[in-house]
Formats: C-alpha cells, sequence, structure tokens
C-alpha cells in the first residue's frame, strides 16, 4: 500500500490550506482563525460530526465507515504556532510580525485535513475516524485541556495516535520507538538574595553572580554524578538575570530553565537534588536561594501494541527500509503524552527532510512529506480495524 493515489490528487489542493495557515500563525489557544477554517473545511468534506471549542479552540471531526462497527481511532494534529519573527522571504511567508510556524504544526494540520477528505469521501474502513485538532501544544498543554473538556469519553475514542515532522530525517521515511520516545520537561527558577554593594568591596558584600554561578556548576553534578549513567536526563540554565551596571554587586539574581528525563524515578531525583542543591551551596555563600520547581508535560511513551501498528502502517506507505523502528528518544517534549496516558496509542515521526530544525526562524514545512503523512493517517485507519 504505496501513497494512496487520491491523496497524491489532493496534495495541490493540501498544500494551499498549509501555506494559508503558514501565512497566518496563531499562537496557544488563540488559533481562532485556524479552528475556523478547520471547522469549515471538516463540514464541507461531510464530516458526520464537527465539534469546536473543545479545550477552549480544539475542533473534532467524526467521520464514520462503512464496514460495520469497530474501533474509534483518534488521529492528533496541532495548530499553533510559535512566537518567533520568520526569517523566510517566500510568497506564503508570516503575514504576522513576530509569529510563524517555525515546528510545522501548519503541515500537521494540513495532512490530517487531507486524510479526513480522503476518508469521508471512501469511507472504507470500520468503526470511526476521529480527526483532532489541537491548539496550544507549545507549552499549553492544549492536549491536557481537550482530555480535560471530555475529549477521550465524549467520543469515545479507543486509540489515539499522533505524529510529528522530523528535520534531517529524510523525505518518505519515518521513525519510532515503543516506550519512551520523549522526555518531560519541568522548568525552574532559582531566585537568589544576597547583600549588595559596591563593585571595589566585595567583601562586604554577598554576590549573587558569584553564588548563581556556583549554582549553575553544581547542578550540572547531578546528571553527571547522581543519575545512573544509563538513563537519560538533561539540566539546562537557560536565563541568569542579575544587575544593572558595571560597579554595582547585585542584590537579586534569578536563574531559569529545564529538567528533562525520561523516566518518573529520574524525574523525582532531578527534582530532588535541585532543590538540595540550590539551597546547600546558597547557604554555604552566605546566601538565600528558593528553587520553584513545575512539573510541566510528563514522559511520552508509546504503547507496544500500537506502535507496533504503526510501524507497520508507516511500513506499508514506504516500505521496510524506511521505517526506523527503534529510533533513539528525543529529550525534547510533547503534550500528547498526555493523551497517551489517558488511551493506547503511538507518536510517530515522519521525515522533513534537509531543512533548518524545528523553532528556527528559517524553518519551514516540505510540502513533499504532505502524500506521505496523509497517506499513513489513511492507511492507519483502514488498518487499524481489525486490531
Amino acid at each position: 500500500m504505496p501513497i494512496v493515489n487520491r491523496i497524491a490528487e489532493l496534495h495541490i489542493e493540501i498544500t494551499v490550506w498549509r501555506r494559508d495557515i503558514h501565512a497566518h500563525p496563531e499562537l496557544r489557544y488563540d488559533v481562532h482563525r485556524t479552528a475556523g477554517l478547520v471547522a469549515e473545511r471538516l463540514r464541507a468534506i461531510g464530516c458526520d460530526e464537527v465539534a469546536t471549542g473543545i479545550g477552549q479552540t480544539g475542533v473534532v471531526g467524526l467521520i464514520r465507515g462503512q464496514k460495520g462497527p469497530g474501533k474509534s481511532i483518534g488521529m492528533r494534529a496541532d495548530m499553533d504556532a510559535l512566537p518567533i519573527l520568520e526569517a523566510n522571504d517566500f510568497p506564503y511567508k508570516s503575514t504576522v510580525p513576530g509569529k510563524m510556524h517555525a515546528c510545522g504544526h501548519d503541515g500537521h494540520t494540513a495532512m490530517l485535513l487531507g486524510a479526513a477528505k480522503y476518508l469521508a469521501e471512501t469511507r472504507n474502513f470500520a468503526g470511526t475516524a476521529v480527526v483532532i485538532f489541537q491548539p496550544a501544544e507549545e507549552g499549553g498543554a492544549g492536549a491536557r485541556a481537550m482530555i480535560r473538556d471530555g475529549l477521550m469519553d465524549r467520543f469515545a475514542i479507543d486509540e489515539v495516535y499522533g505524529m510529528h515532522n522530523r528535520p534531517g530525517l529524510p523525505v518518505g521515511q519515518f521513525a519510532i520507538r515503543t516506550g519512551p520516545i520523549m522526555a518531560s520537561a519541568d522548568t525552574l527558577e532559582i531566585a537568589i538574595e544576597g547583600v549588595g554593594g559596591h563593585a571595589a568591596r566585595p567583601h562586604l558584600a554577598v554576590d549573587t553572580v558569584l553564588v548563581g554561578a556556583q549554582i549553575v556548576n553544581a547542578i550540572q553534578s547531578i546528571v553527571s554524578r547522581d543519575v545512573d549513567p544509563l538513563e537519560a536526563a538533561v539540566v539546562s540554565i537557560c536565563v541568569f538575570q542579575a544587575g544593572n551596571t558595571d560597579n554595582v554587586i547585585p542584590q537579586t539574581a534569578v536563574l531559569r530553565g529545564t529538567a528533562r528525563s525520561l523516566t518518573p524515578k529520574v524525574r523525582d531525583l532531578l527534582e530532588e537534588r535541585l532543590h538540595r542543591i540550590v539551597e546547600g551551596t546558597a547557604l554555604l555563600h552566605g546566601a538565600k536561594a528558593q528553587l520553584s520547581y513545575k512539573r510541566g508535560y510528563p514522559v511520552l511513551a508509546n504503547h507496544p501494541r500500537q506502535a507496533e501498528l504503526a510501524a507497520s502502517v508507516a511500513a506499508n506507505v514506504v516500505g521496510s527500509n524506511g521505517v526506523e523502528e527503534d529510533m533513539p528518544p528525543i529529550m525534547g517534549a510533547e503534550d500528547f503524552a498526555y493523551m497517551l496516558q489517558t488511551r493506547p496509542g503511538a507518536f510517530i515521526f515522519v521525515g522533513n527532510g534537509d531543512t533548518a530544525g524545528l523553532h528556527h526562524p528559517a524553518y519551514d514545512f516540505n510540502d513533499e512529506t504532505i502524500p506521505i503523512g496523509a497517506s499513513y493517517w489513511v492507511r492507519l485507519v483502514e488498518t487499524a480495524r481489525g486490531v
């Protein structure tokens, strides 16, 4: 089952949809234009039911097959963009300064819309195809919001699947693994208070820059000395704010960053050790420090049987040599993890080719990926009926 012929015929139309969405990026839950276009097209293609406002601005379409009862298969695409100034200069570049589709959600949405059009035309499957268009993947936990709004139960979803493009993976290839495939991501903020003073008299001050630097260094010992070398973890301090001029030792400093892991055990360890190191290092230097640790997206873990099905479907589209079934986990995070906590399913990557990386101002979704990804969705629904 290679690329579906009808999907190939729809390639240009789907590309037009994708580029329109790209030109009009929206952030987090404020995806009213995109969600409106999605709902309009789902109704136009003949979905049996179209629901809006799920998780604030999410859209869900139901397409019932003609081959009798079967499972309800959920397929999710994300709709939101990023607060990045686009560096591209093609005709469909962002028309909104400071916002762009730098992660390919425009492509994800367009591919699922194309698959929905085909499934509504053919209905050559058992059960129900549930197409899920989610807001706020980029830090807003839109998946969780849709779940809390009754997504899984209201639409009787039995299994749920997700897909994301991957720069560097050739077009025409997929990558997946069973178990943890993406990390949890927690945010941390460290507030340090010392004693401010003149730069010429540091002995009369408690230097928060020095304390912050020591904390940054000490934090790196967690991964190198506390975490099992066979486990994965990363702690990154990405913000260090202190002082306003060159001759004043600042009274306060703030550090911010993230902690990521692939297992709940390591996640707990990171949080516990961070508290000890932050408080202990500050005390050692006569300062005070307080850590605010907020848990974010959980580990995204594929279910074994559904990951096997996803890999098999992908192989039917691009051939067995085009599917990497044991890809290394990625330490980035994805809120599709919440959906996999509520229903069995799998998350797969599809190649975007030799493009700029995700979240880069020169990134663009590769339109050559469209028929591959849309065909995967179609074959998944048609194959999953007997599983």
